[in-house]
């Protein structure tokens, strides 16, 4: 089931940063055969007029600009395709995602692509994976009122068809962080592999 890993890290620290090494803890328990990695901190561009342009004109009318202004979109979703699960590295920055993870889902949200509208409603296009966030978090506690990044990015998954969410948080790590941290291991302990 985890043959293949697709790891996207969000936090802005490359250091000292709890989600990527909770996310380092969470990959080492899945012992996948291959990790593909995705630094958010190497910022995405953000979607403009131009890229709206190019994703609503049918794949084989598009032009090599408009081509060219979809290929990291491309390269992103194929990620995802890669994957069997995504370690999503969810810090909680005032609560909600941070901008570079917001970034990434607007460039891999893409009609007819990963999702479509039917009679019924959106249906996502990736089904059978499975995801799991590494939230961290120094006072939003993970499903409050005021966590709007677990929610939504649950939401953004099901929207993309992936249903299978799991989430492994350190959400307390200004008020208690030594219990906080022993929690967050516990939970990837109990991970199915």
């Amino acid at each position: 089931m985890n043959r293949t890993v697709l790891r996207i890290d969000a936090s802005a620290r490359r250091t000292g940063s709890i989600t990527r090494d909770l996310s380092d803890r969470i990959i080492e328990r899945l012992v996948p055969e291959t990790v593909i990695t995705r630094d958010l901190t190497d910022a995405l561009p953000l979607i403009d007029e131009a890229w709206m342009g190019a994703n609503f004109t049918p794949a084989a009318d598009r032009d090599a600009a408009q081509a060219a202004k979809l290929a990291l979109s491309d390269t992103l979703i194929d990620e995802i395709m890669q994957a069997d699960t995504l370690v999503i590295g969810l810090p909680i920055y005032n609560f909600s995602v941070p901008a570079a993870l917001k970034a990434w889902i607007d460039q891999i949200a893409r009609a007819g692509v990963t999702f479509q509208y039917s009679e019924t409603g959106p249906k996502g296009l990736l089904e059978g994976k499975r995801a799991i966030f590494a939230v961290a978090s120094g006072g939003t506690e993970v499903g409050s009122d005021i966590d709007f990044a677990t929610g939504y990015l649950r939401h953004i998954m099901g929207f993309i068809g992936i249903t299978d969410v799991q989430i492994v948080h350190a959400d307390r790590m200004a008020v208690e962080p030594e219990e906080t941290i022993k929690a967050a291991h516990a939970q990837v302990d109990a991970l199915a592999a």
